[in-house]
């Protein structure tokens, strides 16, 4: 057949495959129904707990309105939406940070066929996602001052989540969204997906709860082993992503099963961890073995990461690290979340990332060392140190005693 026949026939179909895709979304679309305020656009995503949807304003101009002009809604019929409605309540007790995906509300809709349909109305990731950006970049990977900015962004959001008392439990890259910023073509990454989110050390009966949350490839020693996410474990997958970024690789072969049988045998019987390439710089390389420490014990924290030299020298000019203030007026505030911040105002006083200084180092860069299992907590202690304000306040064991005077009517 000739070459100029063939080309024009795969055009046809490829067009053929657009339309019937685009007529696919259109049906999506339609059989949700479109809420009091907003018209439901195509379908942007599909996952086991719902589908996400483009959102525009009914009437965008509108100063009377609490919604941005463009959303995403993620969907599904209320009688399976529980995963949904998980979301907004972990979203409504960690609201207040830039770098966790806002939530503008939820919603019930009718459906075509008169089902009732949940509604969580999110902020918009016109970058879309981490993932995506990846795969963009082809086998070389994201250039390195990227990675640290995105790293950067991510950890901001994770030590906001920590601090509020949860465990994200599914951090890879296709749940960190990337939102424009007032910046032409620059872009900040923010967590999402928080629907299989829990609460730290949540425990019942008490003993912890065996269930395994989020994907395999991202899960740290201490799931596949002993069933435990808490905190360190999400700072392993945070390992993983940043790995992915600078190599354009999963930290696993992609090669293994889908299921995950291979990828757990490796982590928790052979006691593997993802392989750091010698050719990454000595400062990613140590923020990676930050990360992959094997007990948990010994891995560092979102805090620590955020003062390691891998994240140094990076302009603020796309973001602010707003993570304890609360968002913009306008929004709905709600009292879990105001009360979370508070709490963890009152038992961290350090200022920002900067006030941290490392005061030990091997090779440059400051390592846990696994064996030296004696003295941790001093270890610990001498890893970084803060400076605290001095207070002048009077001690809590020291009396004061007011006179008080009040009139009793008469009668009484």
């Amino acid at each position: 057949m000739d070459l100029g026949l063939k080309k024009k026939r795969s055009l046809i179909l490829m067009s053929e495959d657009d339309c019937e895709q685009k007529r696919r979304k259109q049906l999506e679309s339609s059989k949700y129904g479109d809420g009091m305020a907003w018209c439901r656009g195509g379908l942007i995503g599909k996952g086991c707990f719902g589908s996400v949807y483009l959102a525009s304003l009914k009437k965008p101009k509108s100063k009377y309105s609490s919604y941005p002009p463009i959303m995403a809604v993620k969907s599904a019929e209320v009688s399976v939406s529980s995963s949904i409605q998980k979301e907004r309540e972990v979203l409504n007790n960690i609201r207040g940070c830039r770098n966790v995906i806002r939530c503008f509300g939820e919603e019930i809709t009718n459906g075509e066929n008169g089902q009732m349909v949940y509604n969580l109305l999110l902020e918009y990731g016109s970058g879309g996602t981490l993932a995506d950006l990846i795969k963009k970049s082809g086998r070389n990977g994201l250039p390195e001052s990227d990675v640290k900015r995105h790293t950067r962004s991510i950890l901001r959001g994770l030590r906001h989540i920590h601090r509020c008392g949860y465990v994200h439990c599914d951090l890879k890259p296709e749940n960190i969204l990337l939102v424009a910023t007032s910046i032409a073509n620059q872009f900040t990454a923010k967590i999402g997906d928080l629907g299989l989110a829990k609460r730290a050390k949540q425990t019942k009966k008490g003993k912890l709860i065996p269930y395994w949350r989020g994907t395999p490839m991202y899960f740290s020693p201490e799931v596949v082993i002993d069933g435990v996410q808490e905190a360190p474990s999400d700072i392993w997958a945070i390992g993983c992503i940043v790995l992915e970024m600078l190599t354009a690789n999963p930290p696993w072969d992609p090669k293994l099963d889908a299921n995950g049988d291979d990828i757990i045998t490796r982590i928790g019987e052979l006691n593997e961890s993802p392989l750091i390439l010698s050719t990454l710089s000595s400062e990613a390389k140590s923020f990676l073995k930050g990360c992959f420490s094997r007990k948990s014990i010994y891995r560092w924290t979102a805090e620590m990461l955020l003062a390691h030299p891998f994240l140094e020298g990076i302009d603020d000019v796309d973001e602010d690290d707003d993570d304890n203030n609360v968002e913009d007026a306008g929004d709905v505030f709600d009292i879990n979340a105001i009360s979370s911040l508070i709490t963890s105002e009152d038992h961290e006083t350090e200022n920002e990332d900067n006030e941290i200084s490392f005061s030990s180092f091997s090779d440059g860069f400051y390592c846990w060392s696994e064996e030296d299992i004696d003295g941790t907590e001093t270890d610990i202690n001498s890893c970084y140190s803060v400076e605290e304000e001095t207070s002048t306040t009077a001690p809590l064991n020291e009396v004061h005693q007011y006179p008080i005077t009040f009139t009793i009517s008469s009668g009484v």
